[in-house]
């Protein structure tokens, strides 16, 4: 599927956003590992934030990378294949994989976390200060 490019002479300034959307549609689509995104809400001691959350049995620590790059949150795996065990069925592949999610400016990476198979990264975005600006009006006659 393709898109038009942002070349309206009324979007002016949105590079970034049309290498963002770029970035996007060529980061891979097989599905592995599956993934889920929440939100989950304020409480007293945490602002709301996101949650994604990967199922990758299998996996060790020491396996999994978890990398902010500009504005990318990459998530790799890398399982190396074990020579010495002789398999009479393999239905469970060693696999590699990279996932990347596109991140808006200001969010931030709190942590990771696996538990029992499944990686979760927890994301937030801080709350903006609200700025107002009062604007001079210089009177020329």
């Amino acid at each position: 599927m393709s898109r038009p490019p942002l070349n309206s002479p009324f979007l002016l300034g949105f590079d970034e956003i049309e290498r963002a959307l770029d970035r996007v549609t060529r980061s891979g689509s097989d599905g592995y590992p599956p993934y889920n995104i929440e939100r989950l809400p304020r409480t007293e001691n945490e602002p709301e934030r996101l949650r994604i959350t990967l199922a990758v049995a299998g996996f060790t620590r020491d396996q999994l990378d978890v990398s902010l790059e500009e504005n990318q949150l990459v998530i790799r795996g890398r399982q190396a294949e074990d020579r010495e065990r002789h398999f009479l069925h393999r239905g469970i592949a060693a696999r590699q994989f990279q996932r990347a999610f596109l991140l808006a400016d200001g969010m931030q990476v709190l942590g990771a976390d696996l538990v029992n198979g499944l990686l979760s990264v927890d994301l937030v975005r801080p709350e903006p200060e609200r700025v107002i600006k009062k604007i001079n009006i210089i009177a020329r006659d």
